[in-house]
């Protein structure tokens, strides 16, 4: 596929994998809008993007806010002259049980499902004009039932249901919209939770995987250029695990009473 001239929007493009997106995009020669509210990681990216080379715009976006998710698209599409891909990787990582409050839930709504369904909406009319592709983030915890998150897995479920009723209302206007799942992936946030220490705990985190690792930041991003690119050109309306097999394993893990106990 050839990227040359393409545009793309990222939402929480300054970090994690909205960062490791925004990079795989630029190395294929995309320019890409970074979407992000923090404003210090997002600055450092773009220059960091412009000094090797590339070529990435910062607009400083809260994603519930439909009218400023409007307004910065249009800005980004007259500048570019075309919207050819939007990742949805804005999130909040709030996790709330029975005790979420209304304003909890005001939070995780508003970014995790609001803002998709705001960025799309305002993606649409110039994505529209040449087709394109959305690709929504969801996670395994979407699929799946885990103590205390109500706030956090509710979200990430909503996102699988909106993709689809995304990818059937825009599938006439030649806009693919698909979805993918991660699994435990090192990145800031999982790192904040292992306090820095990814040796002690991957080899934790890893029972629940196939391959047996945490994934890596790039190896999600590199699945969602798939989604976006030529290669996928009859896939939509579909979801990608890319968990290392997580949700194959079911509740035994890979722990020492499983069929793989003592095997590398």
């Amino acid at each position: 596929m050839d990227w040359k001239g393409k545009a793309a929007v990222v939402t929480g493009g300054a970090s994690g994998i909205g960062a490791a997106t925004v990079l795989e995009f630029v190395r294929e020669g995309v320019v890409v809008a970074i979407f992000d509210i923090d404003r210090e990681k997002g600055e450092a990216l773009t220059l960091e993007i412009r000094e090797a080379g590339g070529t990435a715009e910062l607009y400083s976006v809260d994603v519930s806010d439909l009218a400023a998710c409007r307004l910065a698209v249009q800005s980004f599409a007259v500048r570019q002259g075309r919207v050819d891909f939007l990742v949805n990787s804005a999130v909040s990582f709030l996790s709330r049980g029975v005790d979420a409050t209304t304003e909890d839930w005001n939070l995780s709504l508003g970014v995790n499902v609001r803002g998709n369904a705001n960025m799309a909406q305002a993606c649409h009319p110039f994505m529209k004009v040449t087709g394109g592709a959305i690709v929504n983030i969801s996670s395994i915890s979407g699929h799946i039932a885990q103590p205390t998150r109500w706030t956090y897995n509710a979200c990430k479920g909503a996102i699988l249901s909106l993709t689809r009723c995304q990818a059937l209302d825009f599938a006439p206007d030649g806009i693919r919209v698909n979805s993918v799942s991660p699994g435990w992936t090192w990145t800031p946030e999982v790192a904040r939770a292992a306090e820095g220490n990814r040796e002690k705990w991957e080899p934790i985190w890893s029972r629940f995987s196939m391959l047996r690792r945490l994934g890596e930041a790039r190896e999600i991003a590199r699945a969602i250029l798939f989604l976006c690119s030529d290669d996928a050109s009859f896939i939509t309306g579909a979801e990608l695990p890319v968990d290392g097999g997580y949700l194959g394993l079911g509740s035994e893990g890979l722990g020492e009473h499983s069929a793989f106990a003592g095997h590398a």
